[in-house]
């Protein structure tokens, strides 16, 4: 069987790939994400809830945001809104980074050989495999979202 990803470079790439954008939302949140939030009443207000439920919650949105569809890009920003300065941020990002695409690439990997996928099983089901995975990721993100609300809600009525 030919290999087409080697699982050392997926990790490596995928974790790659989400430090250098997890950096950049960040870096645009820390220089103008306040400004940003304060010219906008409508979407501050909106916000809010958010960053204080980050405010209770750093640690565990820090090692756990990666997983959370749906909310890759909101969370870096808010990150570099808080008060997190870069070096606390960076420890974070390696570590939660390098766990997301060590679990991920792995999972892959073996679901991959239970259900003995090949590259050809792969490319022949290809437009089933993306709406299967959109499917799951939007059930996913949909539930998270659902349970973020009720949380902000909750203490937001307290």
């Amino acid at each position: 069987m030919k290999v087409f990803f080697s699982v050392p470079y997926t990790i490596f790439f995928s974790f790659l790939g989400s430090f250098v954008s997890d950096w950049l939302y960040y870096i645009i949140g820390r220089l103008n994400g306040k400004l940003f939030i304060e010219k906008r009443p409508k979407l501050r207000s909106k916000i809010e809830p958010v960053i204080k439920f980050f405010q209770k919650n750093k640690i565990q949105i820090l090692f756990t945001y990666r997983f959370l569809y749906g909310f890759r890009v909101i969370i870096p920003l808010i990150i570099g809104m808080s008060n997190i300065r870069p070096l606390q941020f960076l420890g974070y990002s390696i570590i939660a980074g390098l766990l997301w695409s060590s679990l991920v690439t792995l999972m892959g990997y073996f679901v991959g050989r239970i259900f003995g996928v090949s590259i050809e099983s792969f490319e022949n089901n290809l437009v089933l495999i993306l709406v299967g995975f959109a499917s799951f990721g939007l059930l996913i993100g949909y539930t998270v979202q659902l349970f973020a609300k009720r949380q902000m809600n909750l203490r937001a009525n307290q």
